[in-house]
């Protein structure tokens, strides 16, 4: 049945479900675990690496005396802590302690550079660090500097406090304070359409928003409950698993199978050993799974369905993995860190519909979406593309301290521009065709060619960059750079791309050199870079 337009002239589209109460008014940690009593001693957690299992009972009460320890160490509401940790207990205890303690978590990468860390810190005025002891030095010096506290999960260290300590807290401490469903209690870091990362502001509500528009209801999109098993392999400190696994899972009471690194002999062994149900992937890892001779030795029957994100799946991959997972129902999702982080919704629920292969789903409930002209801004009627807009209760707050980078991406009627461009068929499916955002995909981690061409102009021997995405069958995109040197200068391709690696982490370093006379520029003046369809003239010379 096709979903109604709220106004025939307006082109607004909604979803095929109708709308549900959600309880947008409670903390997250409360929503979370509403439905406890109901599942509190079944498995919560479930460490890969040891097979150490937590119920949720445990779960929940350790996340509370981990937010008394931090009230101890002076951590109030609003203020931030920093979780610099790959997936693991500790992060999940971490990220609802500060939750239950009102303050916010601002996630990032452990791998990442140390400037990349401390400009984040910076940013978010954090108050204290979480992490593995391996990864101290990158803020160590920083953290002393700026009376930032520094707790380590693993290891202990000199001059470190250690998790221990905060999960020993009474969880009868906790602070006695208000909450406002407007408050933050998230804050990762997206480069949005362009540009540098900038802070999104996920509150409360908006992220209690997000999670019930999948899970809550008679007929839930996304149906997940306290029976399956959950893979929790792609990385918390990005929203897509955070929102989607950790926060969805929590809800209905799934147990959640923790990874934290991707090999796949391993990841095999727990699939098969844990009988995972449902499977969040990205398309590389979905390629790997399609590629190495060693799946095959492995009965995958258990998952029940697989997700796709992050990054586009093309018809020929999805059709391969199909072959794989036989008892399995496949589908791409589609959203944004800005959007909290779903913007349509899977084809698994309870009373399934089906999606044409390479669609996105359709609008989630208590959500809208219209297709705008890319040039006049006009509402689209079906089967027409454009740019994709998005409005809801779970869409963010805004940029930290960046109102004009706000006011950029969510206009005066409240509609998230995302930078998309895709059409709505007339079965209310969406379809992605193009990126008017000049980020860079690779493997779903976010690449912003501003960040790069930055690096590349402080060169004494680069005069002019412009840093444009690659096709390639493994990473989705990757980085390609076209350089001008300065008048004079030998400069090579390798010397480029080692210049960048040594200051960036992996998946931003720069695939490809071509070397060139000029950049095109605009009649503005502006360089011509971004997204290769803006400098086709370039990117032709990459073959």
């Amino acid at each position: 049945m096709a979903a109604k337009l709220d106004n025939q002239q307006d082109f607004i589209f909604r979803s095929k479900l109708p709308d549900i109460y959600i309880p947008n008014q409670l903390p997250l940690h409360t929503y979370c675990f509403e439905n406890i009593s109901q599942f509190k001693d079944n498995p919560c957690l479930i460490k890969g690496a040891t097979g150490d299992i937590y119920t949720y009972a445990e779960v929940e009460l350790t996340s509370r005396k981990v937010a008394a320890g931090l009230n101890k160490l002076g951590i109030q509401q609003g203020d931030v802590i920093m979780l610099l940790l790959q997936n693991s207990p500790e992060f999940v205890f971490a990220f609802l302690g500060a939750s239950f303690c009102f303050a916010i978590s601002t996630t990032a990468n452990p791998l990442s550079p140390p400037a990349d860390i401390i400009t984040q810190l910076t940013s978010s005025k954090a108050k204290l660090v979480i992490t593995q002891a391996v990864h101290v030095d990158k803020v160590k010096q920083f953290a002393k500097e700026n009376d930032i506290k520094v707790i380590t999960t693993d290891a202990r260290l000199k001059d470190c406090l250690h998790f221990s300590e905060l999960a020993s807290s009474h969880e009868k401490d906790i602070p006695n304070v208000k909450i406002n469903a407007d408050d933050l209690m998230v804050l990762p870091y997206s480069s949005g359409t362009t540009g540098f990362p900038k802070g999104v502001m996920l509150t409360h509500k908006g992220s209690i928003t997000s999670v019930a528009q999948l899970v809550d209801g008679e007929n839930p999109n996304l149906y997940i409950h306290c029976h399956d098993v959950i893979l929790c392999l792609l990385p918390l400190f990005h929203i897509y698993a955070l929102s989607l696994i950790l926060l969805c899972g929590l809800r209905v009471g799934a147990a959640l199978l923790i990874v934290q690194k991707f090999e796949i002999s391993s990841l095999m062994e727990l699939l098969t050993k844990y009988k995972v149900t449902v499977a969040p992937f990205v398309p590389p890892i979905i390629l790997a799974i399609v590629k190495r001779p060693v799946t095959d030795k492995y009965d995958l029957s258990s998952i029940r369905f697989m997700i796709s994100s992050a990054a586009p799946m093309g018809k020929e991959l999805e059709d391969a993995i199909k072959a794989k997972l036989p008892n399995a129902i496949l589908a791409q999702g589609y959203g944004m860190t800005e959007a909290a982080p779903a913007a349509m919704s899977f084809a698994f629920a309870k009373e399934p519909f089906k999606v044409k292969s390479g669609a996105c789903g359709t609008v989630l409930r208590n959500s809208e979406m219209k297709i705008i002209d890319l040039d006049t801004g006009k509402p689209l009627p079906r089967n027409q593309a454009g740019e994709i807009c998005i409005r809801g209760n779970q869409i963010m707050k805004g940029y930290l301290n960046d109102p004009e980078a706000t006011e950029r991406i969510i206009d005066k009627d409240g509609w998230l521009h995302t930078g998309d461009v895709g059409y709505i068929d007339d079965d209310d499916e969406l379809f992605i065709v193009d990126r008017l955002k000049e980020l860079i995909k690779y493997k779903g981690f976010q690449v912003a060619p501003a960040e790069l061409e930055a690096l590349l102009i402080a060169h004494p021997h680069i005069y002019d960059a412009a840093v444009v995405p690659m096709k390639d069958d493994v990473a989705g995109e990757v980085p390609a750079a076209f350089v001008v040197r300065s008048k004079g200068s030998n400069i090579t391709e390798g010397e480029i791309k080692q210049y960048i690696s040594k200051q960036v982490i992996f998946y931003k370093r720069i695939k490809k050199v071509i070397l060139v006379d000029a950049i095109p520029k605009l009649t503005s003046g502006e360089r011509r870079c971004g997204h290769p369809n803006s400098i086709p003239s370039l990117v032709s010379k990459m073959g």
